[in-house]
């Protein structure tokens, strides 16, 4: 493993835990150079998702993609990264249950927006927006509205 540091390729572990509700070995490696100290995660290598686009195109999962699209949609809002961490990661545990080898982008999208809505309602709107590209402001208008109706509802049930 090559220091983040100081590029040097030989570290010691100093502490191996169980992550990601099993899925990952967290690790705390120190480098024998600089002696500063970095953490690693080691997954199991599942077999390979393939994205299906709108277009028909495939392209492998990046898992990377997901999180960065998902934290467009929280900049400037309160969600930590660790709550978007959570989010792709019961994305990941979703599709991996069920098995598939490729998957609708379309279906991520909303498993995407679910999460969302139940935690923060602008960046839901927000991927809303770009993931189902509102042609004018009417159908945001119309997103937006839905949105206060589920709340209206949400807020009635609670009395």
């Amino acid at each position: 493993m090559k220091c983040p540091y100081c590029g040097y390729e030989q570290d010691k572990v100093v502490d191996s835990r169980s992550s990601k509700e099993g899925r990952a070995v967290r690790r705390r490696r120190e480098c024998l150079q600089c002696e500063k100290r970095f953490t690693t995660y080691e997954y199991v290598e599942n077999f390979p998702l393939t994205i299906v686009k709108n277009d028909q195109r495939r392209e492998p999962y990046d898992r990377q993609k997901l999180m960065s699209g998902i934290m467009s949609a929280c900049k400037k809002r309160p969600v930590s990264l660790r709550k978007i961490e959570s989010i792709v990661d019961k994305i990941e545990i979703v599709l991996e249950k069920e098995g598939r080898t490729e998957v609708p982008s379309g279906e991520i999208g909303e498993y995407v927006m679910e999460e969302l809505y139940k935690l923060d309602e602008v960046a839901y709107v927000r991927f809303a927006s770009v993931y189902r590209k509102f042609k004018d402001r009417d159908a945001f208008v119309s997103e937006i509205k839905g949105l206060e109706s589920r709340a209206d509802i949400k807020t009635r049930a609670a009395r």
